[in-house]
């Protein structure tokens, strides 16, 4: 995928920098801003696409640890993202980083010793903490390039109070093998039906082998978890996620999972045009959506609880102790389809930090 490579000046003897050189099989273009990068993308015909072509190593000159970026409109899970890196090299129609980045780019973040600084003052607090690198983008596919994740596990094993997500698609896993994670480390997967995985996620993995790769993390001793999200709600659906779901506990014990969250398809507005452009064939931005409180548009609130209560009955039949939550969902939703309401000021994120307390043996 990726056709041209360029180094931010700040960093091109930068130890992380050389290492990922020697990984590289392209020859690098030293700039001194990405100003030029920028016109080059944004002059093409599909920018979105020439951005997942091009790598810019540089330095992150902001925080790596940042807040969920969640609405007070909607119960938000008080997650902390590790950003680490910008962009995928997956396509999926529905991706909110087509429009969240201008443009968008592949960037890498080298600058290892400020994360593990962010790191240490974290790891220093009392309280449980819940980190994840797959929020800007998905956390291996940066795996034949660099040891970062190595690193984060060896990091995350050697304390007791957060647990580190790592979000994928991918099946990057070998290096995963032998690891001493100490279950500090949860491998997660976002996991969709086999008509929307082969329609709307572009160079992605299967179902199949998404699963095959969990039993193998699940053997490894690694606590896992799996993100239903964005579900789509079409013809047929509710037949194919109860399959999903089945296919899931047929593999995976549900000890060994710490969390499983639920989530409908929601955009903005911005990204309609962009799917009709690069997914011509696509007809999930088509469906019976209204305006949010967030101003995403989302599916109706009825279509939503169905097949949201529906998800909840077949999880919790076959995994009556399995954690289910909602991501940005409100209050009428959980109480319609879950029974009941997270208190307000932290009660998703409680519920959540009692799930990493109990499989990943966190302690304050």
């Amino acid at each position: 995928m990726i056709k041209k490579l360029f180094v931010d000046m700040d960093v091109r003897d930068h130890p992380e920098t050389r290492r990922m050189l020697r990984r590289l099989p392209l020859a690098p273009e030293y700039v001194a801003t990405p100003s030029s990068i920028y016109q080059w993308i944004n002059h093409s015909n599909d920018p979105v696409a020439a951005g997942k072509s091009v790598l810019y190593l540089t330095r992150n000159r902001g925080g790596f640890l940042k807040g969920c970026p969640g609405t007070r409109e909607y119960t938000c899970c008080d997650y902390q993202i590790l950003h680490v890196a910008s962009f995928c090299t997956m396509d999926c129609s529905y991706c909110i980083l087509q429009s969240y980045f201008h443009p968008p780019m592949l960037q890498f973040f080298v600058n290892r010793e400020d994360l593990d600084d962010e790191l240490d003052a974290f790891f220093e607090k009392a309280e449980i903490g819940r980190i994840g690198t797959g929020e800007f983008s998905d956390s291996l596919i940066w795996e034949d390039w660099s040891d970062l994740t190595d690193h984060l596990i060896g990091r995350f094993s050697k304390q007791h109070r957060a647990v580190l997500e790592i979000k994928t698609k991918t099946v990057n896993i070998e290096r995963l093998k032998g690891l001493d994670h100490q279950r500090k480390t949860i491998i997660a997967w976002s996991l969709n039906t086999p008509w929307v995985i082969k329609s709307e996620e572009r160079r992605t993995t299967s179902l199949e082998k998404r699963l095959a790769a969990a039993e193998k993390c699940q053997q490894w001793g690694y606590p896992l978890a799996f993100h239903f999200d964005p579900m789509i709600i079409y013809d047929g659906c509710e037949a194919a996620y109860k399959q999903v779901v089945e296919q899931l506990f047929q593999r995976i014990a549900a000890e060994n999972i710490v969390w499983i969250s639920l989530g409908t398809f929601r955009y903005m507005p911005a990204l309609k045009s962009i799917i009709a452009q690069r997914f011509p064939c696509s007809k999930i931005p088509y469906g019976e959506f209204i305006t949010g409180l967030d101003n995403k548009m989302r599916y109706f609130k009825p279509l939503r609880i169905a097949l949201y209560r529906q998800m909840v009955t077949w999880i919790r039949d076959i995994a009556p102790s399995v954690t289910v939550y909602f991501c940005m969902e409100d209050d009428a939703v959980w109480q319609t389809t879950m029974g009941f309401v997270p208190p307000p000021n932290g009660g998703l994120g409680h519920l959540l930090d009692k799930s990493a307390i109990n499989v990943c043996g966190l302690r304050p």
